[in-house]
């Protein structure tokens, strides 16, 4: 025995079918516009209130704006000036350990000696504009190890901390897809290799 009217059951299963229908759509169309937004995100956008780092420094203006421009455009100078810095400094510290090596010590063989009865240690001659000069050329079969040093190993390992923390926060700059933030950073790349990029060497580039 059925207790409910035909048209009652043809009244429920169309609003079931049509909750969900509309269920369906609403999921389509939410994950549409999640697919949608994300899609979004991956292309270079120009809006001045771009959160740069965290959602307080957003710029609200024009001259926000181009106040964090400028501060890209400085953190990528400072970036390079960096590295130009310890490409430096790694030569100087190189000549003070070639210098430290070759001191004369009492009771030792003098290097002119060594390197005379060195069996890697070749005898040639070097000429030059109609003059020749015998020299002694000296072939390394392998790498020297260089020691550990209290006065030079902290300081390059800070130095190559805030490299790589300054890298970080300009691709992080890069990252949010704004075409000012994106040309920032090329700017402040350009200017700190025309005035210091010579002293960097080509594997830092």
């Amino acid at each position: 025995m059925n207790f409910f009217p035909r048209h009652s059951m043809a009244d429920m299963d169309s609003d079931s079918s049509s909750s969900d229908s509309h269920s369906d759509s609403h999921s389509g169309s939410h994950s549409g516009s999640h697919s949608t937004s994300s899609m979004m995100t991956m292309v270079f956008q120009s809006e001045t209130a771009t959160p740069l780092y965290s959602t307080s420094w957003t710029p609200s203006g024009a001259g926000a704006y181009a106040g964090t421009c400028i501060f890209l455009v400085v953190l990528a100078v400072v970036g390079r000036c960096l590295l130009a810095l310890k490409a430096v400094q790694e030569a100087r510290w190189l000549d003070r350990e070639a210098a430290r090596r070759y001191v004369a010590v009492n009771g030792k063989i003098p290097f002119a000696e060594q390197v005379a009865v060195s069996p890697d240690a070749r005898q040639m001659t070097l000429s030059a504009n109609g003059a020749e000069e015998t020299v002694m050329v000296v072939e390394r079969k392998r790498g020297v190890l260089r020691p550990w040093r209290f006065s030079v190993d902290p300081l390059r390992a800070v130095l190559d901390t805030i490299i790589v923390g300054i890298g970080y926060l300009l691709m992080l700059a890069v990252m949010t897809m704004n075409v000012g933030y994106f040309m920032s950073v090329l700017a402040g790349v350009f200017i700190g290799s025309l005035a210091v990029g010579r002293y960097t060497p080509m594997a830092e580039h």
